[in-house]
């Protein structure tokens, strides 16, 4: 503006000064000269009034930047990093420094490299990742997400970077800048949840998942090396009662005592998992030694075998084992495990504590146990369970005083099957519950056919005693039948206890509330303890046919028990029956040693209703084996 005006006020003095003295030229040049001062005087100060805003408009922009930058780090986990052309640190932020350990001045300078490496820098042992690093900022090429571990004055961590290489306006590299954060805890959560994929909880071995790619791969290295490789399941023995008479917490501090055992037997030719429960497998890589699966599976039986000490309990439990060989039994994950499970089942059909190879014919039994379990199913609605009854007998007068009510199939597919075939499948399965029901209403539909007082004593599944509701059944089965409670003898094995006592006890509490007796079957054989009969007023001890057979041989073992048997039942005010009596000198020993009853073929094998109803006529006259 004053440019302007001092142009104005000297050209109109000028030009009136020309103008006075005739100059007409010069007025002319003078008035020229004014315009293209004022022109340019205005054309220049816009020039720099757009240049000045300009510049405002940057330091703006500047600002505004800086601001977000700086609430980026004050309100992320994230942190800025910059580096030159050496890799050192420039302009380190606050929170670039924090997550170092150190202050923005102290690292200022320092190779990048250098800072995260830690201890490493010395001995120049870098871990992988920052190899990488090194690599791209080396190459000057720009990279994202990359997964570093660093080693900083918080100690070993997981850093996530990013960054982009920076130029100048001639496009010279000036550098790198970039933003990084801490992953540590992601990191350490996503190897927890890897961990918990692939490892079992409770034992630490390898899960299912993890055992089935081991097998998968062992599978792949047989096949390129043209060697064998083996599979083994292995399922603990009489680990059920122990778990379920003395708690889960016992239970579980056995499967990892398990678990420890296995692992000292493992090499780095063999990889033990826990497939669940207590089933455990071991997966053998290099099994082309034809004995080395049968030593090692032994090994393992030998092992577990050993007893446990829990909380003061000394405890014993067994194994057994069933292995398959691949390729030779399964050229599948799949088909090997099914291999090696169908072996297990043998050796556990077989009494277990032993091991069973797999074998071929072993597929013709599963798929017959398929078909006998389908037909066992539809078994009571087509009508072919049947009941047939054995007499038991006074030891003095040798009257019949009860039969026992034993079931039997015949299947219109598979003929006539025994006993000690369907009702293990039976229990298996849990078929025996219906079955058991069925048997308890037709043995009462039949008993009250009998005269009185002549009882019908029915056996009791575990699986059925602990069904809820096994005490209304067994009204409904009284009620339907008509039959007094008081000729329903009801029996039960010592097993029952062992799974779940207090169940057990108040199921049967119910049935002799009802006027039933309780008998207790295969005393002796089981887990025999004192504590059942002080606990339960059962009617009648049933002595087995193995101490029978036993004292007939003059075992002075089988002697000694079933001496202490009946002694114990007298004092207890309860009844003995011995089973398995076969001819008349062992039904004169049984009596001797104070038997209240006996059972056994020399009396009458099991036959049917139609029979029973006679002999139960008969015995009202005279005694059952003449």
């Amino acid at each position: 503006m004053a440019t302007f005006i001092f142009a104005l006020l000297t050209g109109a003095a000028a030009i009136v000064y020309f103008a006075l003295h005739l100059q007409i030229y010069l007025v002319a040049g003078v008035a020229g000269f004014v315009f293209t001062s004022c022109y340019g005087t205005i054309h220049v100060s816009r020039t720099f009034l757009a240049a000045q805003i300009a510049e405002a408009g940057v330091a703006e922009k500047a600002e505004v930047v800086s601001l977000l930058l700086r609430e980026f780090e004050e309100n992320e986990a994230d942190w800025l990093w910059q580096v030159d052309t050496n890799r050192r640190i420039r302009s380190a932020s606050p929170r670039f420094a924090y997550a170092l350990g150190r202050d923005a001045g102290e690292i200022e300078g320092i190779s990048f490299i250098k800072l995260v490496a830690g201890s490493a820098w010395d001995s120049g042992q870098f871990a992988p990742s920052l190899h990488d690093l090194a690599e791209r900022l080396k190459r000057r090429e720009s990279f994202s997400n990359l997964l570093v571990q660093v080693e900083v004055g918080s100690g070993r961590r997981w850093w996530e970077i990013s960054g982009t290489p920076m130029r100048d306006d001639k496009g010279n590299f000036v550098g790198f800048r970039g933003v990084g954060s801490d992953v540590t805890e992601q990191r350490e959560s996503s190897e927890k949840i890897a961990y918990l994929a692939r490892y079992d909880t409770l034992t630490g071995l390898p899960n299912r998942l993890m055992v089935t790619e081991s097998l998968k791969e062992a599978l792949r290295y047989s096949e390129q090396w043209r060697t064998r490789c083996a599979f083994l399941m292995i399922d603990l023995d009489r680990f059920k009662a122990v778990n379920d008479s003395l708690g889960h917490q016992i239970g579980d501090q056995m499967l990892a005592q398990v678990s420890q055992r296995l692992e000292l037997l493992a090499t780095e030719n063999e990889m033990c998992g826990r497939l669940g429960g207590d089933e455990f497998a071991v997966v053998i890589r290099d099994a082309s030694d034809r004995g080395a699966v049968d030593r090692f599976a032994h090994k393992v039986i030998d092992a577990l075998s050993q007893p446990y000490v829990i909380e003061n309990n000394t405890l014993y439990i067994g194994a057994s084992v069933g292995s398959a060989i691949g390729p030779r039994d399964g050229d599948s994950v799949e088909m090997l495990m099914r291999n090696a499970d169908l072996a297990l089942y043998r050796a556990k059909d077989e009494g277990g504590g032993d091991h069973c190879k797999f074998e071929p014919t072993l597929h013709a039994e599963a798929e017959e146990r398929r078909k006998l379990e389908s037909a066992l199913r539809f078994a009571t609605a087509k009508d072919e369970l049947l009941l047939n009854f054995q007499p038991v007998v006074d030891a003095n007068s040798e009257q019949v005083v009860s039969f026992e009510a034993l079931v039997r199939w015949q299947s219109e597919e598979h003929g006539f099957v025994r006993p000690d075939k369907f009702i293990p499948l039976a229990e298996d399965t849990r078929l025996i519950v219906p079955i058991g029901e069925w048997v308890l209403r037709e043995a009462c539909r039949q008993a009250v056919l009998w005269p009185d007082p002549i009882k019908v004593a029915v056996n009791v599944s575990g699986e059925q005693l602990l069904e809820p509701g096994f005490a209304s059944c067994v009204v409904r089965a009284l009620s339907d039948s008509g039959l007094p409670a008081q000729r329903l003898e009801v029996e039960v094995t010592e097993s029952i206890f062992v799974r779940d006592a207090q169940i057990a006890r108040q199921a049967l509490e119910e049935v002799m509330a009802l006027g039933c007796s309780i008998a207790l079957d295969d005393f002796g054989t089981g887990y025999s303890s004192l504590g059942y009969l002080r606990a339960l007023r059962f009617s009648t001890i049933k002595v087995d046919r193995s101490f029978v057979q036993g004292a007939a041989q003059k075992s002075p073992e089988s002697l000694a028990i079933i001496n202490a048997v009946v002694a114990m039942a007298k004092s207890l005010d309860m009844t003995t029956t011995a089973e398995g009596v076969e001819d008349a000198q062992q039904a004169a020993m049984i009596r001797d040693m104070g038997c209240t009853k006996i059972q056994g073929f020399y009396f009458g094998r099991p036959m049917p209703a139609a029979e029973a109803a006679v002999i139960a006529e008969r015995s009202k006259t005279g005694r059952v084996a003449a």
